[in-house]
């Protein structure tokens, strides 16, 4: 029988959208981590500080889709073992799209916001991270006209009638506004996070599209990446036709085509080669310039991949990728990479790699950060990185962009995206 939370649950994790649950210990956030996703994934007890690290557990909210729903430690957390599980929490919020505060009921009216929850919400709004107020164990509180009394609306300030927030009271216990709380989330998800398309809108129906995708030592036994699947589901999804090859099979496959492809799109490793057979006629990008733009850091990249023409002898350069894997003999981020940017540069280079959610906030001594194409972490995350290194003034590109720039086909390979702009202006114009 077909496993739907199976299938589920191999949706990626960049793909969803984040929902990170705050509040005090003993709030109750695993217990409405769990009336919302309707099953027992977090730890539930009476005994404070129950969770030490944020749980991450994807399931379906509908009308909204596949999500991430994160459960946090207290941010009142104490001793030296406290802060360290504050911090693990705070770090949560670099990725979170939705934020929930949860308040406890079983506090007086009057203490159920506290300058913690004042704190959150400033970060909140600082990071412009929507968020909903949920007051837990409403059925503890006073019931008047059959409703339950919540605490004072907040806002920015108390005087202000403006940007108030609601605060919707809910019962892990009773069930109460259970349902209205996933409805609540999955609307402020709907309007907050419009999809960018990875590919669909640069397409048209029938448009023959050719992936080109190097089979060698660091590819996985028996599949393709996750860049790789999720681009030809993108192609299929826009009505458009699909052929995979690899790079040794290219230029006999131009030749048996019948017609010319609307689009070459190759893995950034094999961009020299795929550039000398590809005409100058046939638009060619790569895969990581596409999740680039499809993450809303194209500008960026494209910008920092400049700096490798700046670099000089002892420069720090930071590569970093999302994701945590066995490193073949000869890896792309710590050793093709590496390698072809010491030959570009041609001068003496410290490197220093960091991966998974281990990114650097010290950037003092960086000179540039290389980043993966971020397929693993979603858009939030890497925008938040992205911002960071901005704001220390560090160049930051990827992979794929350092090399289209370092084999001198980066202007090639962004020019589509120049044409589509002025198409749509012209367009607006109309």
């Amino acid at each position: 029988m077909y496993n739907t939370t199976m299938s589920l649950n191999k949706i990626p994790s960049a793909n969803r959208v984040h929902i990170a649950f705050f509040g005090r210990r003993n709030a109750g956030k695993s217990s409405l981590l769990n009336a919302v996703t309707g099953q027992n994934h977090a730890i539930v007890s009476d005994v404070k500080g129950t969770t030490t690290d944020p749980v991450f557990k994807a399931m379906e909210l509908l009308p909204l889709g596949p999500v991430v729903m994160i459960d946090t430690p207290g941010f009142d957390d104490e001793g030296e073992l406290g802060e360290l599980r504050v911090q693990k929490a705070l770090e949560v919020l670099n990725k979170t799209d939705i934020a929930v505060i949860v308040l406890d009921g079983k506090l007086p009216t009057s203490n159920v916001i506290s300058s913690g929850e004042l704190e959150l919400i400033g970060i909140f709004r600082e990071k412009n991270i929507p968020y909903i107020i949920a007051h837990n164990k409403c059925d503890l509180l006073p019931i008047e006209n059959e409703h339950y009394a919540s605490p004072p609306q907040l806002g920015k300030n108390e005087s202000s009638t403006e940007n108030k927030a609601e605060i919707l009271p809910v019962s892990t216990k009773t069930g109460v506004n259970i349902s209205l709380l996933k409805e609540k989330i999955a609307s402020i998800a709907l309007r907050e996070n419009p999809e960018q398309p990875l590919i669909a809108d640069l397409i048209r129906p029938l448009d023959l599209i050719v992936l080109v995708i190097p089979i060698d030592k660091a590819a996985p036994k028996g599949r393709l990446i996750l860049p790789q699947q999720q681009m030809i589901r993108g192609i299929l999804d826009a009505g458009a036709i699909a052929v995979v090859v690899k790079e040794s099979e290219l230029e006999e496959t131009f030749s048996s085509l019948g017609r010319k492809p609307s689009l070459v799109i190759t893995d950034s490793q094999v961009f020299a080669k795929v550039s000398g057979i590809v005409p100058q006629e046939i638009p060619l990008t790569s895969f990581s310039i596409l999740f680039a733009r499809h993450k809303g850091w194209l500008e960026t990249a494209v910008s920092g991949a400049a700096s490798l023409d700046t670099l000089k002898d002892g420069d720090n350069i930071f590569i970093c990728e999302a994701c945590t894997h066995h490193r073949q003999c000869d890896d792309i981020g710590t050793v093709k990479l590496p390698r072809l940017i010491k030959n570009y540069a041609s001068c003496g280079l410290n490197f220093t790699f960091y991966s998974g959610g281990d990114f650097p906030q010290d950037l003092s001594a960086c000179k540039l950060i290389i980043h993966c194409g971020a397929c693993m972490i979603n858009e939030r995350e890497i925008q938040y990185r992205r911002r960071h290194a901005e704001a220390l003034k560090v160049p930051f590109t990827n992979y794929g962009i350092a090399l289209a720039h370092i084999t001198g086909i980066l202007k090639r390979s962004i020019a589509m995206f120049s044409e589509i702009q002025q198409e749509k202006a012209a367009e607006e114009q109309v």
